[in-house]
């Protein structure tokens, strides 16, 4: 689990009601069902109204995505592919098919399998470069889901904020309806903040973070393998491999290979 995220959203709004009933404010006051309709079932309308039926009605998925805290698997990827390194030079690239079936990650399989079967690297290229396009555009469609209801619940707040301004300015003579209208304008304009900086915009970067790490990963496994079609010597396998690890990683997993 993400503690960070599990503990950062919630801790955002309780912040904010905190600081609410630490000004001696009532709750109740922040409480406006018309602004609730306009930022938040206005937005989400614009929401559905813009992107795949498919991709709102997945969106508790993706934030099952921020919740959990996958483990980074680099280490144990850079381990496997200079062992399978060693071992094609060993035993020849055929001997690599009976480690197909210990792997975990489909990905990795298909690319393995690729090798053993004798296809052209470049072959073995664009068909894991296809491949990882794929994941890309499926894991952009959840963080483009919150970007944009990031971007209209502000902006439905401000029309909110407007729907309050008229129907203050329509009952000026009633200085009860001016402080109800501006209160409404105001409130909505609130909601959109905290919708967007404390809830979307938060989970958009995470699915983000997400999407970057496993890039990471099937970029290494690409680069591995094609390094094990050529031939390379293991050594300069890990060492490539090791390149898209950051420095202090680096060290780490060089102790332990050693």
């Amino acid at each position: 689990m993400d503690l960070g995220f599990v503990i950062g959203i919630p801790g955002a709004l309780v912040m904010v009601i905190a600081a609410i009933l630490y000004g001696g404010f009532s709750l109740m006051l922040y409480v406006d069902i018309p602004s609730i309709l306009i930022t938040v079932g206005c937005s989400f309308m614009a929401l559905m109204a813009s992107s795949k039926l498919k991709d709102v009605t997945a969106m508790g998925k993706f934030i099952g995505l921020c919740v959990s805290q996958p483990k980074s698997n680099i280490s144990d990827i850079v381990k496997t592919l200079v062992t399978f390194s060693e071992k094609s030079r060993r035993e020849g690239l055929l001997s690599l098919e009976d480690e197909i079936e210990a792997l975990k990650d489909e990905f990795f399989k298909q690319g393995i399998r690729l090798v053993v079967d004798g296809t052209d690297p470049e072959v073995i290229k664009n068909i894991l470069y296809s491949q990882l396009n794929g994941m890309e555009t499926r894991h952009g469609a959840g963080i483009k889901l919150f970007d944009d209801w990031g971007k209209l619940a502000p902006a439905f707040g401000m029309v909110g904020t407007l729907y309050g301004l008229v129907g203050m300015l329509a009952n000026m003579g009633d200085p009860s309806a001016i402080g109800k209208g501006m209160a409404a304008a105001l409130i909505t304009t609130l909601y959109g903040a905290i919708m967007a900086n404390g809830i979307f915009i938060p989970i958009k970067n995470k699915l983000e973070i997400r999407h970057n790490d496993e890039v990471a990963e099937k970029e290494i496994i690409v680069e591995g393998i094609l390094s094990i079609q050529t031939g390379d010597n293991p050594r300069v396998v890990e060492e490539k491999l090791l390149a898209f690890v950051a420095p202090k990683e680096r060290a780490k997993l060089k102790q332990t290979q050693d």
